[in-house]
């Protein structure tokens, strides 16, 4: 009825919460490793998963070799994250909803509920998070960018499901940094490739959903304040009229770093970028300065 996919490198610390949330259901499950050197296969193998390693380009990228290439013969497909887990009423309403799925459906939407340094973060307009997750086999591909990447689908509605996907990364924080220091390095690129092709950062297709009403706002709205200015603004409303103070310690640290210093980090790494392309031109500018001032100095003698 269903395969899973999963993207891996060096995930030896989350699979197995991962595998085991999927333990009591009928389904095929892919690993797709891009290079892990610690015991990644060896959970995998544990769990009886097919394994396949093919180079990483970038998420989307390695998403659609997966779709293109995997030996899926399940009606349905799911993406899912090394560090996310199903719920078990999740796995169960998934049982029974695919086997009785409208044929105008060709996709399900799920909520994704967050937990950071043990705390569920409910507030600052971060749950639910609706994210398409699992689509009919050939139905879906996954839009070609860096950061922040969408299952899009070619027909069909979309329906929403009850219960949630859990997502806790194990690594701990100094993990967490660093990926969202490279998380920073895409969404720049992604930013800088809209620019320079003046393309519309939209999502595709037809269907309404919570991701693209987002990004709206994100290209429409956040876009448009000053660099730095709106990662402050974007933090302070989030913290406060979106009640993230709720969230307790860990929902301090958490939305101050997701929601301001990865915000501010994307800006200054945009603004060092655009000082640098600025820089060629201050130098030749300052260069002609200094021969105005020697003809200037010459005529003077």
């Amino acid at each position: 009825m269903l395969s899973i996919i999963i993207l891996t490198k060096n995930e030896e610390e989350n699979l197995g919460c991962c595998l085991e949330s999927l333990r009591d259901l009928n389904l095929d499950i892919y690993i797709v490793d891009s290079g892990s050197t610690d015991a990644t296969k060896d959970v995998a193998n544990r769990y009886s998963c097919y394994f396949f390693e093919h180079e990483f380009e970038n998420h989307a990228a390695q998403v659609n070799w997966a779709l293109e290439n995997l030996p899926i013969s399940t009606p349905w497909v799911m993406r899912l994250d090394a560090d996310e887990r199903l719920t078990p009423e999740l796995a169960k309403e998934l049982t029974e909803v695919l086997a009785n799925a409208p044929k105008d459906v060709a996709g399900y939407q799920v909520k994704r509920r967050v937990f950071f340094m043990g705390r569920w973060i409910r507030y600052g307009g971060y749950y639910p998070t609706w994210l398409m997750r699992i689509w009919r086999t050939g139905y879906g591909t996954c839009e070609q960018r860096l950061m922040d990447e969408h299952i899009v689908l070619s027909k069909g509605k979309i329906a929403n499901l009850n219960h949630d996907i859990i997502d806790e990364n194990q690594k701990g924080l100094t993990f967490w940094v660093d990926k969202h220091n490279r998380y920073a390095d895409r969404e720049v690129q992604d930013i800088l490739k809209n620019e320079a092709e003046a393309q519309s950062d939209t999502l595709a297709g037809d269907q309404f959903s919570q991701a693209k009403q987002r990004r709206w706002v994100k290209t429409n709205l956040y876009s448009r304040f000053p660099l730095f200015l709106r990662a402050f603004i974007y933090w302070l409303l989030r913290y406060t009229i979106g009640l993230g103070f709720l969230d307790g310690t860990p929902g301090l640290i958490f939305h101050f770093l997701q929601g301001f210093w990865y915000r501010f980090l994307v800006d200054a790494k945009l603004y060092s970028i655009r000082m640098e392309k600025q820089t060629p031109l201050v130098q030749s500018g300052a260069a002609a300065m200094n021969q105005v001032s020697s003809v200037a100095t010459g005529s003077n003698q």
